[in-house]
């Protein structure tokens, strides 16, 4: 595959074309759920005496019960929207044409996943964790490779996360709009995945492909432990997050 995406260039690339539009800005509420009903839902179900506590060293707990687990959501988004925020801001981005797919791709991203911490952070009101510190000294954003293999494990493991977290939601309004932005999350992973390698968004490190029945198979899932000791790599010493009550 070619360091440029040229999704008209030849007769052979119409089948994989339209995974190379992004997501219109006006239409991503459609898929995110962040609309205002939305956030006065979660406003709604945020009890005050849910602690959100911070360890006194260096640790980010996430606190317990439903706001927990929005909280991890949240930590998660932060990471991401500051990953993407880098990208816009790196030679590899800068170094693309203005017309580009792979461009309008990753500037679209950007916008989303802003908006997914956007809304937590409003949603989760005064029961949200602090603002975290990235630290992504392993990452060349000037190196298309390392911009790739970057956002491919992020999005992985931010549809990994969400898969695992549903567990722990008990009001169903939060699993319903969890639902919806980890479809986003997962139209993310696709499309970088295909700049990749067309199709590998079906590998078996995405889909667990053990069962030999075709209905049962389902996209892979982690808990919150495996999913932090991953992000966790990527956040500064005082930024490092825990959720002991998610287990």
């Amino acid at each position: 595959m070619s360091d440029t995406l040229r999704p008209n260039s030849s007769d052979d690339n119409q089948g994989a074309q339209p995974l190379y539009v992004p997501i219109k800005r006006r239409s991503f509420f459609m898929y995110a759920g962040a609309t205002a009903g939305a956030t006065a839902l979660l406003l709604t179900g945020c009890k005050d005496d849910d602690d959100s506590s911070i360890d006194a060293k260096t640790t980010v707990d996430v606190g317990v019960g439903d706001v927990g687990v929005l909280n991890y959501a949240y930590a998660l988004e932060q990471l991401e929207a500051a990953f993407y925020a880098e990208v816009l801001k790196g030679g590899y981005f800068t170094g693309l044409a203005p017309a580009a797919a792979e461009r309008q791709i990753f500037a679209d991203i950007a916008l989303h996943e802003q908006i997914h911490a956007d809304f937590f952070k409003t949603a989760l009101a005064g029961n949200a964790i602090k603002a975290l510190t990235p630290n992504f000294s392993a990452i060349n954003f000037g190196d298309r490779t390392s911009v790739l293999t970057s956002a491919r494990a992020f999005e992985d493991l931010g549809v990994a996360a969400y898969n695992g977290a549903g567990r722990f939601i008990t009001d169903p309004k939060f699993l319903v709009v969890a639902g919806k932005i980890v479809s986003v999350e997962a139209r993310h992973a696709a499309i970088i995945r295909d700049l990749i390698t067309p199709n590998s968004f079906v590998a078996n490190d995405v889909i667990d492909f053990s069962t030999t029945s075709a209905t049962a198979r389902q996209e892979r899932s982690k808990l919150p432990a495996e999913v932090l000791a991953v992000a966790n790599t990527f956040l500064a010493e005082s930024s490092k997050v825990s959720a002991k009550s998610l287990v």
